[in-house]
């Protein structure tokens, strides 16, 4: 199985990059399941049923979401209606919507689970535990399993990767917006990036536009961010998964930037 993973989606810039590149990246990888973050869709925070029906029809199968699950209030209104998209599973119980869930298309199925940090973010549930308890619960039936972690400090990334090791087929990171250069598989199977980085404007700030975020840096004043509009990149993964182990037998960073990239 061949997956593709997008990193965080910022904005309307980050939706044109989407649109531009996906064609080509499927002609050119095939992925069998494409999956993105897609938190940061609706103008750097959150997402709307619109935006998501868009991915959809795009090709994407499934979408993740992390610490701005709750900043579109429109999200309450389908979340629990939306197989497709999960959101962190260590909010606490009784919390909208789904922490993992199963996503078919091409003739595979990919188990996708999503957990969120506490280092540096709210503090909620125990990931590491949570993971344990949906990876063991899901391995019973499945081989494949996906897991992005939402986090912000690399030790508790690198710390859920080595954790489930040999026992999910890929942990990727998100949040940071900054593509790390560390892809690899580890000794028992378990394909691993640190953060897949973002899709969005390049020239500015995380994707956001600049001047309010250095505004925010020098005086720490209240300021309102606005997704910029400059010039996109791309950043994400592709994994090869054998079906029959459920284990990574390679993972290659992607990254694509408006009017300089090139696909062989």
């Amino acid at each position: 199985m061949k997956v593709l993973f997008i990193g965080d989606i910022v904005g309307n810039t980050g939706r044109k990059a989407l649109k531009e590149t996906l064609p080509r990246l499927k002609s050119k990888y095939n992925p069998h399941i494409i999956i993105a973050n897609g938190e940061n869709a609706a103008s750097g925070r959150g997402i709307t049923p619109k935006i998501a029906r868009e991915f959809f029809e795009l090709g994407i199968h499934g979408l993740t979401m992390g610490n701005h699950t709750w900043d579109n209030k429109e999200i309450f209104d389908f979340i629990d209606d939306e197989p497709r998209l999960v959101r962190p599973a260590n909010y606490p119980p009784g919390t909208p919507g789904l922490g993992s869930t199963i996503i078919k298309a091409n003739g595979k199925e990919l188990a996708l689970v999503n957990l969120m940090g506490r280092t540096f973010l709210p503090a909620i549930d125990d990931p590491f535990r949570m993971a344990d308890d949906i990876v063991d619960e899901l391995s019973k039936k499945h081989k494949c399993i996906l897991v992005d972690f939402h986090a912000e400090a690399t030790s508790e990334k690198i710390a859920m990767g080595w954790h489930l090791d040999g026992r999910v087929s890929l942990v990727v990171g998100t949040h940071t917006h900054v593509q790390s250069n560390d892809d690899t598989v580890l000794p028992q199977g378990t394909a691993y990036l640190t953060d897949a980085g973002m899709v969005g404007s390049r020239e500015g700030i995380l994707g956001m536009e600049r001047s309010a975020v250095l505004r925010k840096f020098t005086t720490q004043l209240p300021v309102r961010f606005q997704v910029d509009e400059g010039k996109w990149h791309f950043h994400g993964c592709v994994v090869d998964i054998d079906e029959a182990t459920g284990h990574a037998k390679k993972i290659e960073k992607i990254r694509l930037l408006e009017d300089e990239w090139i696909m062989d």
